[in-house]
């Protein structure tokens, strides 16, 4: 479904990624982890077309992606759940939503997905007249995936959904990211910083550092390497 090869980025002459491989199969659960500052962000960037990369390609369902201009892409079924949330405050619960609606495919669908997260996070159809901005963290975190699957995705890339939760939220956050995956077909590109729960739910692993891959592997083989558990499980 995604296949990028040698993907470069740069900043200001900065190498945010260097000659990045990453393969993602339809239906596979694939997660990212690695430090602050390893490119994950970037990554997720360069494939919603946020950014521009220098060298490398993307390809995605059958489309070269650095070719379809970045308002296309969520048309094509990539939904991009960002880094921080950044849901619209002044607007409703519903409203934020609607506004993941305004694929094609969200708009064919938009019956059905609203229910879909509903089911998935009722908090939010409780709390569908109230202003985003009110929302605790975990609410709103809830709101930015629900606003990504009302696109109706083929692809769920999700950008740290844990960042700033408390450690409960946070499980309440990934069991429903693994339902969404098990139960309704979604293929799943997560970055994420807390590498246990990263690694705990996925398919297939990569381990970037300073804008390159230095590992991957299954669920199974990324648990028992001895550098993944010293550096990221402190085992």
């Amino acid at each position: 479904m995604l296949k990028i090869e040698s993907l470069d980025v740069a900043y200001g002459g900065l190498r945010a990624l260097d000659g990045v491989d990453i393969e993602v199969a339809q239906g596979q659960f694939v997660a990212v982890v690695g430090p602050n500052g390893a490119g994950k962000t970037t990554l997720f960037r360069a494939i919603s077309g946020t950014v521009t990369p220098r060298g490398g390609s993307i390809s995605y369902d059958g489309h070269d992606l650095l070719a379809v201009p970045a308002a296309r892409r969520p048309h094509l079924g990539i939904a991009h759940v960002p880094e921080g949330r950044q849901v619209f405050p002044s607007m409703t619960v519903l409203e934020n939503l609607e506004m993941g609606a305004y694929t094609e495919a969200g708009r064919r669908r938009w019956r059905d997905t609203r229910e879909v997260v509903f089911q998935l996070f009722p908090v939010l159809q409780e709390r569908q007249g109230q202003l985003a901005g009110t929302l605790s963290g975990g609410e709103q975190q809830m709101l930015a995936i629900g606003r990504g699957l009302a696109s109706a995705p083929k692809l769920l890339m999700l950008d740290e959904p844990s960042m700033g939760l408390a450690p409960a939220v946070a499980d309440t956050i990934f069991d429903r990211i693994q339902q969404i995956h098990r139960e309704h077909g979604v293929t799943v590109l997560l970055v994420e910083q807390r590498v246990a729960e990263a690694l705990e739910s996925c398919d297939l692993g990569y381990v970037l550092e300073t804008g390159r891959v230095v590992m991957q592997g299954s669920h199974d083989a990324l648990i028992a390497d001895e550098r993944v558990r010293k550096a990221y499980l402190g085992l």
